[in-house]
């Protein structure tokens, strides 16, 4: 039975904070779930998907955001309680049905988790996704602790049903990816089943409808405004003219600070768990007993903007500050000491910071840049384009996947990317724009999540441009979960079908469609080219299971090669290839048999035909 599903209330566990959240909606009784994979929320996704095999739980990853949102609100609007997952960037996807959503609201629980990402650990951009709650009108949560996450998730399920509209639980990386101690309560029986009654003036939001809709969700925000006050995930601790106003694990640095300043007798905090809609009374009777405030929040002055607002109201004149270039920062995470050097800053508290260790003479660490995976797909695919259009002026846009990391010299296969499925759709630009030939990737979890659409566009607009489609059986770079195109055996799943990227890609209209499989690299080398020299939109797919995931599924034979003494130390496998498998000792290149995974490629770039296999 999965740890998650253990019915002994009482029972503490330490559990990551995903797996918290997880947990925490299992114990609000959700029926249904809907995610597409995002780091930094995937575990809460994966531990639902794993759940949903032992138990009633409904679980599915959904072809992109918006389809993972518009499935949760059919869901709950018929009555059963539902749960979307997805990082702070899928927010963008899904904020076109989010927008509306608002005003048709849900007859049961719906609770949209958002994950942001303070530092890009895996993201590319850190937008504070908090600005969703002021413009959709919806309420937003935001833990402090693992513990709190799973506490706040039940209570966000009956806030939504009290408000008859979607809550938005908001983390960060630190706390998705922190562990903790939580107190296991009990699992109510799943509603599975519902009913949708028909309420055309509800849910069929034409203008005539929405105009009516529009003036319901302002009420709404007034009435979670009068909640928020009350919340028990707002509070003040302590007495003092000094006040800190701050949020999720911001709350624990700041907690921190004031007991190693030792200035608990001087200090007073506000924590924000129930952000949107700030609560004006609670916040204007905490400005009314301080002489300055300081905001500690990660990411954009949301909490500050509102703050001084309400001190303007109350024309009450207290200084207020957050962000500023002598205190918090709006880039990154914040961390304990940055906390607590810019709390004695502030409040003009002496402090001496520790000093801080001599690294003199230490020698530097050695930069590891990301890599991709020893035998990876990816590389060989790289390669064998590097080849195809050699002596090209060439432009690759690329997109979010491990194939990303294909940017890097000497591969430098990436040189415009923004988002999922930009590198079809920015490719239609760059041929149109210029004159030099156009090869863009994309991986084929990201082709269904949001290429398609660029494809169609190319195609009807006959764009002249070579895609690349990385299949490598799986979604690899979010943790290996399941996408249209994979053989859903592999997950665990059966009853699903399975969508074809060649019919696909040929249904659209393509007129040049090859099939790769990138560890032939003759073979491919010379596919490429044939779809570089079209006129036209072509597209090359590239099979190839990733690596780590048949290793996984068993499906893996591993035949490790060796440098032999052959070699003639030209080192054209390292400078070209690049594969983690490969250091150098005593001057020459060799094989790592515990690393190799025997794709072969080496060998078939070798001058010398040195590399060879080596005998178990």
């Amino acid at each position: 039975m999965h740890k998650l599903l253990t019915d002994n209330p009482g029972q503490k566990m330490l559990l990551l904070g995903n797996e918290a959240i997880a947990r925490g909606a299992i114990e609000a009784g959700v029926a249904i779930g809907s995610t597409y994979p995002g780091t930094p929320s995937s575990e809460i996704s994966l531990a639902l998907f794993q759940m949903s095999h032992e138990s009633d739980l409904y679980f599915e990853y959904s072809t992109n955001e918006k389809v993972a949102l518009e499935v949760a609100a059919g869901a709950a609007n018929s009555g059963v309680r539902t749960m979307c997952m997805m990082k702070h960037v899928g927010l963008n996807v899904a904020a076109d049905p989010l927008m509306t959503l608002a005003y048709v609201g849900v007859t049961a629980g719906l609770v949209i988790l958002v994950a942001d990402d303070p530092f890009m650990f895996s993201s590319q951009n850190e937008q504070d996704n908090r600005y969703y709650g002021k413009i959709s009108g919806l309420p937003i949560l935001e833990p402090s602790s693992v513990e709190e996450a799973k506490e706040m998730v039940p209570y966000a399920f009956d806030l939504s049903e009290q408000l008859k509209e979607p809550v938005i639980l908001r983390t960060t990386t630190r706390i998705n990816h922190s562990t903790g101690i939580v107190e296991l309560k009990d699992i109510p029986q799943r509603v599975t089943k519902g009913s949708f009654i028909k309420d055309p003036m509800r849910c069929v939001t034409v203008p005539a409808v929405s105009r009516s809709l529009h003036v319901k969700l302002l009420k709404n925000i007034k009435k979670a405004e009068e909640i928020a006050n009350k919340s028990e995930f707002n509070f003040i601790e302590g007495q003092g003219p000094w006040g800190i106003v701050c949020n999720g694990v911001s709350y624990n640095y700041v907690a921190d600070a004031i007991k190693d300043l030792d200035i608990g007798d001087k200090t007073k905090i506000l924590r924000i768990g129930f952000s949107h809609p700030m609560p004006a009374a609670l916040v204007k009777q905490f400005i009314k007993g301080c002489e300055k405030i300081l905001v500690v929040e990660e990411g954009e002055p949301y909490m500050e903007e509102m703050v001084k607002v309400f001190d303007q109201e109350e024309k009450l004149n207290v200084p207020i500050q957050g962000k500023a270039d002598e205190l918090f920062s709006r880039l990154y995470e914040f961390n304990p000491a940055q906390v607590r050097q810019n709390i004695a800053t502030y409040f003009d508290v002496p402090y001496t910071a520790p000093p801080v260790t001599d690294l003199a003479d230490v020698p530097e660490i050695p930069q590891r840049p990301p890599n991709l995976c020893a035998g990876c797909s990816h590389r060989a695919t790289f390669y064998a384009i590097k080849q195809a259009a050699e002596g090209m002026d060439t432009i690759y846009p690329t997109d979010i996947g491990c194939y990303t990391l294909g940017f890097l010299p000497p591969m430098a296969m990436g040189d415009f990317l923004i988002c999922m499925g930009s590198s079809v759709s920015s490719s239609c630009g760059f041929s149109q724009a210029t004159d030099q030939k156009v090869i863009s990737f994309i991986g084929d979890s990201t082709f269904f999540h949001s290429g398609i659409t660029g494809l169609v566009n190319a195609v009807f607009n006959n764009h002249n441009f070579t895609l690349v489609i990385l299949d490598n059986g799986t979604t690899a770079m979010t943790g290996h979960q399941p996408n249209p195109g994979v053989d859903a055996e592999l997950f665990n799943m059966s009853g699903n079908g399975r969508v074809s990227i060649e019919a696909l890609v040929k249904a659209i209209g393509v007129q040049h469609v090859s099939v790769i499989k990138p560890y032939k690299l003759k073979k491919s080398i010379a596919a490429i080219k044939e779809a570089l020299d079209f006129e036209g939109v072509s597209v090359v797919i590239s099979q190839e299971m990733c690596t780590l995931f048949a290793k996984s599924n068993k499906m893996l034979k591993p035949r490790a090669f060796y440098v032999s003494d052959k070699c003639k130390n030209h080192r054209k496998c390292i400078s070209t290839f690049t594969c983690p498998a490969f250091s150098i000792q005593g001057d020459f290149p060799v094989i790592d048999p515990d690393t190799c995974v025997g794709c072969a490629v080496c060998a078939q770039i070798c001058p010398e035909n040195a590399i060879l296999p080596l005998k178990k």
